[in-house]
């Protein structure tokens, strides 16, 4: 498959952009750790696809490194205001379930040999079996986060194309799909 086919199934699935990018162009980090690890977010020990349960991130970002390129997506949504916590909720939601049609479109070009990472949270359960003691309920579909992984999604997106900032009254998720040829 033509990479640029994939970028097309992902404009298809609903994704505002989407561009190719090779893996030596994301920037990580290990401090986006020490951001989890601080519950800046809320969903420390809450979710199987977040800290500490997801793995060590010097492993994980050696993971996102062991792949040629990434499918670089963004959906960007319409806010009321930049205090509009349930809209950007609501552009989250949607953000998950783009996540979930990216998947089911690109899996099968791309085979087991990839790695899908949205935003923050898995956001499939309204509440994850972790706080049960549990295995996930849908382990073939959870995502983990961008930044769980070391993803430096600001500076990643630089020179991509696309924007981190889309103008006032809006909000903006990323997605990326690792695979090699």
């Amino acid at each position: 498959m033509d990479r640029q086919d994939l970028v097309q199934l992902a404009l298809d699935a609903g994704a505002t952009k989407a561009v190719i990018i090779p893996t030596d162009k994301i920037v990580m980090s290990a401090s986006f750790r020490k951001i989890c690890e601080d519950n800046g977010c809320g969903m420390y020990q809450k979710c199987w696809m977040c800290s500490p349960t997801i793995g060590d991130i010097d492993t994980l970002m050696d993971k996102v490194r062991s792949f040629k390129y990434g499918l670089w997506y963004q959906l960007i949504g319409d806010i009321e205001d930049s205090f509009d916590f349930e809209g950007m909720t609501e552009v989250g939601d949607e953000h998950v379930r783009l996540c979930q049609r990216i998947n089911e479109a690109v899996k099968p070009q791309l085979g087991k040999e990839m790695l899908h990472l949205g935003k923050g949270g898995c956001g499939l359960c309204e509440r994850c079996t972790i706080l049960d003691n549990e295995p996930c309920r849908m382990p073939d579909k959870a995502l983990s986060s961008l930044e769980m992984y070391g993803v430096d999604v600001y500076r990643t997106t630089e020179g991509t194309g696309l924007k981190y900032i889309n103008g006032a009254n809006t909000v903006t998720y990323f997605g990326i799909v690792l695979f090699n040829d």
